[in-house]
């Protein structure tokens, strides 16, 4: 019990930006520490829900709430899945050899193109908010989208090779239980996907739209493990991020997707 608080209070006090009691870092206190990865994301969704409570209840503007929606998971989390986003932009779009990509994310400077992806990102993301905002059918989809992204970047890390020894990948990994934490976070994902199909159970798409969700972030998450073993090697702490930021857009893209049709 005490090893699971520990891991809880290591991944709330890297991955989230609430502030927590600290802890050492060492096996006993990593153990586990992955697997509380996606309640970082249920307290982004959770955040989600309210904030359309809120704008919904005062008739706020789709533009008011859409930005807010987008900047929401930037507070909550810190923004370092975005780091990793934009690091991973930079370094696929150098076209370099592997050392050459591997040292840009190592680098703490920005290139140009980290930035540029970054705001197609967030713009990316308003965008779907603000469909989701005007059919809010699947919202539900959209709020536990930040959990279930969790789960992928998870086991991205326990699973996949890690490209360097070295890094956050590096040790987390080492100081996981994998077999463990990889088969928690893989009945994470499946309870969150169901648990999401089941609130929209009753609209007319509600299981396609859940079906096209889960296949989209599988072949995502197939994608991203190809790319990942060709041009870097294995896997970094920012590809993770860069896994679980885009694997955000696919469920908010589904979400807004199924209200819109």
């Amino acid at each position: 019990m005490k090893s699971a608080w520990s891991g809880f209070l290591v991944a709330f006090s890297l991955y989230s930006a609430v502030p927590v009691p600290q802890v050492q870092w060492k096996r006993r206190t990593m153990r586990w520490a992955l697997s509380f990865l996606p309640l970082v994301g249920v307290l982004i969704g959770a955040a989600e829900w309210l904030w359309y409570l809120f704008c919904a209840h005062y008739n706020a503007a789709t533009l008011f709430y859409a930005a807010g929606a987008a900047i929401l998971p930037l507070i909550l989390s810190g923004g370092i899945h975005l780091d990793g986003l934009c690091d991973t932009c930079d370094a696929l779009c150098s076209y370099g050899a592997r050392e050459k990509r591997l040292a840009i994310l190592k680098d703490p400077h920005v290139g140009a193109f980290g930035p540029m992806w970054l705001a197609a990102f967030l713009l990316a993301e308003a965008a779907c908010f603000a469909q989701i905002y005007e059919t809010s059918q699947f919202l539900p989809h959209a709020c536990a989208g930040f959990a279930i992204a969790r789960t992928l970047g998870g086991c991205k890390v326990v699973l996949s090779p890690c490209a360097k020894d070295s890094g956050l990948a590096h040790l987390f990994a080492e100081n996981s239980d994998k077999r463990a934490v990889a088969a928690t976070l893989m009945a994470e994902f499946a309870l969150l996907v169901t648990v999401a199909g089941l609130l929209v159970f009753d609209l007319p798409r509600g299981g396609w739209v859940t079906g096209l969700m889960a296949l989209m972030l599988l072949l995502w998450y197939g994608l991203h493990e190809r790319l990942t073993r060709r041009a870097f090697g294995g896997v970094t702490g920012d590809l993770a991020g860069f896994c679980i930021s885009v694997s955000e857009l696919i469920v908010l893209a589904c979400a807004a997707l199924g209200g819109l049709i």
